[in-house]
């Protein structure tokens, strides 16, 4: 692949929206396929850089009080409403609490707006992560997906402060029991190893510094009861800390009083990003695996990485530039860096809800949304994504396992599961409280104005599902099977169809067409092609 970041000319074909689409949105419905094929890269691109202002309505109390503890303060919170300002210690209740933040998280990908926002948050979520299982309150979960959702194409540098301080993170890595008297280093260590700097600098930090970063950052208290972080500076080591040669010996000055802390974490983050090719480098690869391929070639690590490294730092750590240069370049839409990418669990089954355009409860029977929700987000986690909680700091290992990455998703176990999922949804459906979650592969057929003819129509339904060409010959045996039954004239599906659309009523016509179809969309979704981005 030797293309570089010169901006791709012209405008975007279906092809090429979809590609730019499935990478920076989850799915590729038709209908924002329609919208955006036809518009020049840039301005296709800006629209999904133009991220909303404000943030979504929180999560609500789906769950009933039927197992909540006598005195449990969440018994206060009426359903419906919503329990983020609501402090409780409850196991049942934040148990609840949790599965509740993870069905809402899931809901607002589902219905995302046409942005890179929720893609982005995902993939701050697994640069940052932090476990609801270890964390154990939902309230801190929420407040960080909010932190990550407000920022994700915010300041770098700043987004480093600002998760720092941070209650999930604090909790999470020990920060809240970080002292001068027991110094811990969790925090100190994956700063730098994971968030920041990484591992393959050639000098790297030391073990002297991840010491004295653990020394600066003491005396930050998280009151369980209020779920209020302070500064305790009783608490702060308030002598020098001393860093390495990495760091040109770098003498932090300890302080004293209210804002001795974040004086120092201040001046710590300074520090760390005075290494300025090693922190854009890190945190520019991360963003490349995740929009384009997780393999980097020497040319792509000349032509591509290190100018918007470059970039990065003299946008002064500002990360939308970067995202633009990349998403407008000639190498994202280089036909290599196409139908290259593994979906992840959580990317197949909201592409899934997205693209087949899934019905679900609206807002007003929010316990049933709820449990449609829950069930995508449970098969996600037998998927091996639980979305809150990835298997530790470094996230999921799809995401940094050298050489497998993307590779790791599917195995003897996952694989299985997809298809299960895809079966009940185009078959049978989920059933739950007398409600049906299925896909309707009629209505889904419905807005193809190509319907009538067998060969347009799966031309337009692989432009949507399909990310890789599959041959002329694979398609002639689809349509002849599928939508033919077997028969050689083309005329059996369109007067099918025709009889159908005449006669919607009819359940005989309707049926005909529907098992044809489901029949169809079971089989291209099983098919491997359909595990590609």
């Amino acid at each position: 692949m030797y293309s570089g970041l010169n901006p791709q000319a012209g405008t975007l074909t279906a092809q090429q929206a979809a590609h730019l689409l499935k990478r920076t949105m989850f799915g590729a419905k038709k209908v924002d396929l329609d919208y955006f094929t036809g518009m020049s890269v840039s301005q296709a691109v800006d629209e999904l850089l133009n991220v909303p202002a404000t943030l979504p309505a929180p999560p609500l109390k789906n769950y009933d009080n039927s197992n909540i503890e006598a005195g449990d303060p969440d018994l206060t919170v009426a359903q419906g409403t919503t329990w983020v300002n609501n402090v409780s210690k409850g196991v049942a209740s934040n148990g609840a609490r949790g599965k509740s933040f993870k069905c809402w998280w899931l809901g607002q990908m589902i219905n995302q707006d046409r942005s890179v926002r929720e893609k982005m948050t995902l993939f701050w979520h697994n640069h940052w992560s932090t476990e609801i299982n270890m964390i154990e309150r939902p309230t801190f979960a929420y407040g960080n997906n909010q932190l990550l959702r407000g920022s994700a194409l915010g300041n770098f540098k700043k987004m480093v402060k600002d998760v720092t301080l941070d209650k999930a993170m604090l909790r999470y890595l020990n920060g809240y029991l970080n002292s001068k008297t027991a110094p811990d280093e969790n925090y100190a260590r994956e700063l730098q190893e994971l968030f920041t700097l990484g591992k393959e600098n050639t000098p790297n930090y030391t073990e002297d510094d991840v010491k004295a970063a653990a020394r600066l950052l003491t005396g930050y208290k998280i009151d369980m009861d209020t779920e209020i972080v302070s500064f305790k500076a009783e608490d702060h080591d308030q002598t020098n800390k001393t860093f390495s040669s990495f760091y040109n010996g770098t003498v932090i000055a300890g302080r004293s009083g209210a804002t001795a802390g974040d004086a120092e974490i201040d001046d710590l983050i300074n520090m760390i990003f005075s290494k300025t090719t090693q922190v854009s480098e890190f945190i520019v690869k991360k963003i490349y695996r995740w929009f384009v391929y997780y393999t980097i070639e020497p040319d792509t690590l000349t032509n591509v990485i290190k100018p918007l490294a470059q970039l990065l730092v003299s946008s002064n750590w500002e990360l939308k530039p970067v995202l633009s240069a990349l998403l407008k370049s000639e190498h994202f839409f280089d036909p290599l860096s196409q139908g290259c990418l593994i979906k992840g669990p959580v990317d197949m089954i909201v592409t899934m809800a997205r693209e087949f355009n899934l019905v679900f409860p609206d807002a007003t029977d929010y316990v049933n949304q709820y449990n449609m929700w829950d069930y995508l987000q449970t098969q996600s986690m037998e998927m091996q994504q639980d979305i809150g909680d990835p298997p530790n700091v470094a996230g999921w290992p799809a995401y940094y396992q050298i050489p497998m990455f993307y590779e790791t998703w599917i195995n003897h176990d996952t694989m299985p599961r997809r298809e299960k999922l895809i079966d009940q949804l185009i078959v049978n459906g989920y059933m739950r409280n007398n409600l049906t979650l299925k896909i309707d592969p009629v209505e889904f057929t419905r807005q193809f104005a190509d319907r009538r003819d067998p060969n347009l129509l799966i031309n337009e339904v692989l432009d949507v599902l399909y990310r890789v060409p599959i041959s002329d010959t694979q398609k002639g045996t689809i349509k002849t099977q599928i939508l033919l039954s077997g028969q050689a004239d083309d005329n059996y599906w369109t007067s099918a169809w025709d009889i159908y659309e005449q006669n919607p009523g009819n359940m005989t016509a309707y049926n005909t067409v529907a098992m044809r179809l489901q029949t169809l969309y079971k089989y291209l979704m099983n098919l491997a092609e359909y595990q590609l981005a």
